[in-house]
């Protein structure tokens, strides 16, 4: 198959040329990936990465810490967005512990990957070690080829951590040098004077590290669960899957896998624009173009899910629509 015979198929379809827009270039983005005029996408799944931050103790979250492992618990019970879009739209959805403070009960559906109970408090240490953050990132990648094992071949990420935006906010400046004022957002309700002491907070730790590569810049400034995202980010593209980007946390291992690996974006498709400033322009800065633009900004995953029958709808269209000479109607553009 070339790219060549996919766009002459995509263009034969009984519509005028280009008039299903951003979904022709869903179309053509997945045939190429798959190598094939007839993509499709099997057993779709979403892996829920949790931790906790030690820059939380800061105050740089208005929310407790405790509000990650309550949310986890509601996660494995099935009542948060990401389960109702994820059931709504038949997508796998595995809940994963990377580092969370606590303990949960043996026996609820939760994996236990924890590496730590949460990171280091940046503000003072790197928030992990050059092993625990390679070590993350393995266990990523391992989630990734059970999925591939499966039968997956398109697979996203969804995370929990109170704080969480905080290292994803230190990537972004750390990895594109958008100013660290620019990167930074209200996160979970931040006021314009909590939204100031984050910044202070933040400015101080970028100041006191100076990291130099992609692996030591993530174990400075991130997070258990953004280190385990870019590891499986990594490993999906190495399995050749169609790989779907949420939102600014989920997004900022996106970005870490990119500095680590720049052609991962040739599998990657951004789910959303989400109403977090930053995400913005890390978007802006891999080339992304968003399928959805709905102000979202929850988190979860759930970007990836809304967006998924979308993607379905690329493929349907570019598999089940008749051509111009299947239909026998005449050809506007075939015969100018």
């Amino acid at each position: 198959m070339t790219t060549e015979s996919l766009q002459r198929k995509i263009d034969t379809r009984t519509k005028p040329l280009g008039s299903l827009g951003k979904l022709e270039k869903i179309a053509l983005k997945i045939g190429t990936i798959q190598n094939t005029l007839t993509p499709e996408l099997k057993n779709p799944a979403i892996l829920v990465f949790a931790a906790d931050h030690g820059i939380a103790d800061e105050g740089v979250s208005p929310c407790p810490k405790e509000i990650t492992w309550q949310m986890v618990m509601n996660f494995v019970n099935n009542g948060a967005g990401i389960n109702v879009f994820s059931r709504q739209h038949n997508i796998h959805l595995r809940v994963i512990d990377a580092g969370v403070d606590y303990d949960f009960p043996e026996g609820c559906n939760i994996e236990n990957h924890k590496l730590a109970y949460g990171t280091k408090n940046m503000l003072h240490e790197p928030a992990m070690s050059i092993e625990i953050c390679r070590k993350a990132m393995e266990k990523g990648a391992e989630c990734v080829r059970q999925e591939f094992e499966r039968g997956c071949n398109v697979i996203g990420f969804g995370e929990m951590g109170i704080g969480n935006t905080s290292p994803a906010s230190l990537l972004l400046n750390k990895f594109t040098h958008v100013p660290l004022d620019e990167c930074i957002g209200r996160g979970a309700g931040h006021t314009d004077a909590g939204l100031q002491h984050k910044y202070n907070v933040l400015k101080q730790v970028a100041e006191k590290h100076a990291p130099k590569t992609p692996l030591e810049i993530l174990a400075t400034f991130g997070g258990l669960e953004i280190a385990m995202i870019t590891g499986a980010v990594l490993e999906a593209k190495r399995l050749n899957m169609l790989i779907l980007a949420d939102g600014f946390i989920c997004t900022s291992g996106f970005l870490t896998a990119y500095e680590m690996q720049p052609d991962i974006l040739d599998n990657v498709i951004f789910c959303h624009a989400s109403n977090e400033r930053g995400h913005r322009a890390m978007v802006d800065y891999l080339k992304g173009d968003p399928v959805l633009n709905l102000d979202l900004r929850l988190g979860e995953g759930t970007g990836v899910a809304l967006a998924y029958p979308i993607l379905q709808s690329a493929l349907i269209f570019l598999n089940e629509m008749a051509s111009f000479d299947e239909a026998e109607v005449f050809d506007v553009e075939k015969n100018r």
